[in-house]
């Protein structure tokens, strides 16, 4: 990716936010067999803001590429969710820095412990937390999680 791309805080109630999770929701409903968008499950933006949550766009010229959040699961755990990048932006390396970014986020918030939920329906998604040293773990959620990741910081 270009390095003017760039990440930024975003309260996930504010409209590029709101695209971001549209267009991700929509994504979702679209590979997941059985899943369509008034199943998806409900967001609390809540969650997703400071001080144990945060929400992160990545955004280029003014657009908006992508897209990744956090939000507290257990103490000294926080939940990945949420990552999404735009079609045109694909397959160059944005989400791994994505990623790395919310990472990075999570110690300095003072997690010690990731986890994240993905499907099988998304295997760029696996193949990424499986190549960026994220180890499978037991399920923690339900449908429409098929594969269950975590990763010490």
């Amino acid at each position: 990716m270009d390095t003017a791309t760039t990440f930024h805080d975003a309260d996930p109630d504010d409209p590029p936010a709101q695209a971001c999770l549209a267009a991700y929701f929509n994504l979702l409903a679209q590979v997941i067999p059985g899943l369509a968008p008034p199943g998806l499950p409900l967001y609390d933006a809540a969650d997703y803001r400071p001080p144990s949550g945060v929400f992160r766009l990545a955004r280029q010229g003014g657009q908006t590429l992508g897209c990744v959040s956090l939000r507290a699961h257990a103490p000294g755990i926080a939940e990945v969710k949420r990552l999404w990048i735009a079609p045109e932006a694909r397959g160059q390396g944005l989400a791994r820095r994505l990623m790395q970014d919310i990472e990075t986020r999570a110690r300095a918030i003072g997690y010690t412990r990731l986890v994240l939920d993905t499907n099988a329906a998304l295997p760029a998604a696996i193949a990424l937390y499986q190549g960026s040293g994220w180890a499978a773990i037991p399920a923690y959620t339900g449908f429409p999680a098929t594969h269950w990741f975590g990763k010490d910081l």
